[in-house]
């Protein structure tokens, strides 16, 4: 399996820059199993998707204002982007400069402080600031939101609040979750009223979801580590859902990754159950892979080659993933971080798990 294999045609004025005025204004394409017609709707139509007794889980981590630029002491400029914040002001981070800065040296920060390089493992350094407050505060008032690189404007003061789901808590991620941006207070007012369930996990969303897939055999890739945690709160909530005939509905490629991460095989369970877990994954899930934790997913528009793209082909079947992008192209959906969205069900038939 190549990753040229997920390839498609996006057109550059489809890619989003801007979140519309209104979170549930996006549009939804429904992509039923089988052979049975995609619905285009819109996030507001939701409810009409769903069912009493259904569970919605989401991604409640919120995204730290990670984007911070200073200058070494040789007065070269540098970009920093934190992945992941560490105990005692430190943090691992990645430093865009011209010439990549050694373990002492010390960067003067325009938003005021400082920072030393204590050193490096692969492409992320780990740095420990000097700032007037703990860093996860400071951040909160000094740094910039990371927004993604395929945004090609600076942020600006609504983005803030924009690039946030509206049930954010949990403080560590560098991008958000994205499917979770779509929804505001009234479409979940009106999904609770319906009798739709909601559960949280927490996934913190790493800088790595970016990259580029450096390998052209699928097997041969690593994926980064992310730190998640689902809660024994969830699980039952999960089990108790099924047991009534509810569905559970992932809200974003991050909820799947996380409950897939949690999902454990054991002697009296030889196919798994879901447990309780808080940890790390570099879980990666492409076709072949049998998911077995959620029923349906609402999910934005993926990077051409991406491991995302190759999670919800492992979801919804490879070729019926493809056909609903073509479709999303021909009729002018809006992709990526700030696009639309689609819910997908899983393929009639499941594949072998890998």
């Amino acid at each position: 399996m190549k990753k040229s294999d997920f390839h498609y045609d996006l057109p550059p004025e489809l890619i989003a820059q801007a979140p519309l005025p209104e979170r549930s204004a996006s549009r939804l394409l429904v992509v039923p199993p089988g052979e049975a017609s995609m619905a285009d709707l819109h996030v507001r139509d939701l409810p009409g998707q769903l069912r009493a007794g259904d569970l919605l889980v989401f991604n409640d981590t919120r995204v730290i204002p990670a984007r911070l630029f200073g200058q070494k002491a040789t007065g070269g400029r540098v970009e920093i982007l934190i992945e992941r914040l560490l105990p005692d002001n430190r943090a691992h981070a990645q430093i865009g400069a011209s010439k990549s800065p050694k373990p002492g040296g010390r960067i003067a920060l325009d938003a005021g402080g400082s920072c030393e390089v204590l050193g490096r493992e692969g492409e992320f350094y780990e740095l420990r600031f000097d700032v007037d407050d703990a860093l996860d505060s400071w951040l909160l008032k000094a740094g910039r939101m990371p927004l993604p690189p395929y945004i090609t404007r600076d942020p600006g003061k609504d983005d803030a609040e924009r690039y946030q789901t509206v049930f954010a808590r949990e403080l560590g991620a560098v991008a958000a979750p994205t499917a979770g941006l779509h929804f505001d207070q009234p479409l979940l007012d009106t999904l609770k009223a319906q009798g739709v369930q909601f559960g949280h996990v927490t996934l913190h969303v790493g800088a790595g979801t970016f990259q580029a897939m450096r390998v052209d055999d699928v097997r041969e890739h690593r994926m980064h580590s992310e730190w998640l945690n689902v809660g024994p709160e969830l699980v039952q909530q999960i089990r108790r859902t099924r047991a009534a005939g509810g569905r559970v509905v992932a809200v974003g490629t991050t909820v799947v990754r996380a409950l897939e991460s949690a999902w454990r095989r054991t002697e009296a369970m030889p196919d798994g159950e879901l447990q309780p877990f808080a940890g790390e994954t570099r879980i990666f899930i492409f076709p072949g892979y049998r998911i077995r934790s959620v029923d349906a997913l609402l999910t934005n528009f993926h990077l051409p080659e991406s491991t995302l793209l190759m999670l919800v082909s492992a979801f919804a079947g490879k070729a019926r993933v493809m056909d609903a992008y073509a479709h999303a192209v021909r009729q002018g959906y809006r992709f990526f971080s700030y696009g639309d969205a689609m819910l997908l069900f899983p393929q009639a038939h499941a594949e072998p798990s890998a």
